[in-house]
């Protein structure tokens, strides 16, 4: 009797332990899924609410607007809009002293102040990060650096010259007409549709940066 029960409790531990290694393995799946999905490139054609977008990567694709659709506008700033407080974002890559060097910089409105606060892998370029905070310090003698202060952390950005900057104004869906460049964040449904969640449109001609 003892090792009848024994093996019972074997064969219910064993099997608790193939379901557990099971479910797993199925949860990074789901995250991938769950994951939005970034679209660079321009509008082609506007249908109601669906957009027709060719992106930088040469796919033409529709993507669906939904009542919850963020829509802001890009346009062109210079170095002097940022200032300490400033609410910003870069795009940036490492460099060997530690600091940042920006690819990009966008400028938030007060309201969005909080947006992506932190620091984080992103896919701009090869080992490229973004970085959402308050700006501290703002140095402009011997190039022009920002200190970037986020919840958990701290980075120093240095912007060269030639990086674009923009501010991330309020907009609405009149923005989103053909020809017009974008950078959106859209969901992926089960059928494989795409839901933006937001979108960051070019003003007069600006391409986002980001």
């Amino acid at each position: 009797m003892k090792l009848t029960t024994g093996k019972r409790l074997l064969d219910t531990l064993l099997t608790s332990s193939l379901l557990a290694s099971a479910l797993l393995m199925a949860i990074p799946s789901f995250a991938d899924d769950a994951k939005p999905t970034r679209v660079r490139g321009a509008i082609t054609a506007v249908d109601g609410d669906v957009l027709k977008v060719h992106s930088n990567r040469g796919e033409d694709l529709q993507v669906n607007l939904t009542k919850d659709t963020q829509v802001r506008g890009v346009t062109l700033a210079q170095v002097a809009d940022i200032k300490p407080g400033s609410y910003v974002g870069s795009a940036a890559v490492p460099q060997a002293d530690g600091t940042l060097k920006a690819l990009e910089v966008h400028v938030f409105p007060p309201e969005m102040a909080g947006t992506g606060d932190g620091h984080r892998a992103f896919d701009l370029g090869k080992d490229s990060t973004m970085t959402n905070g308050s700006v501290g310090d703002l140095v402009n003698s011997n190039g022009r650096t920002i200190t970037v202060n986020y919840k958990g952390g701290q980075k120093k950005i240095v912007i060269p010259d030639d990086v674009p900057i923009v501010n991330l104004v309020p907009a609405d869906r009149t923005l989103l007409k053909p020809g017009v460049k974008i950078v959106l964040q859209a969901q992926k449904a089960e059928d494989g549709a795409l839901n933006a969640m937001s979108i960051s449109a070019g003003e007069n001609g600006v391409t986002p940066p980001m």
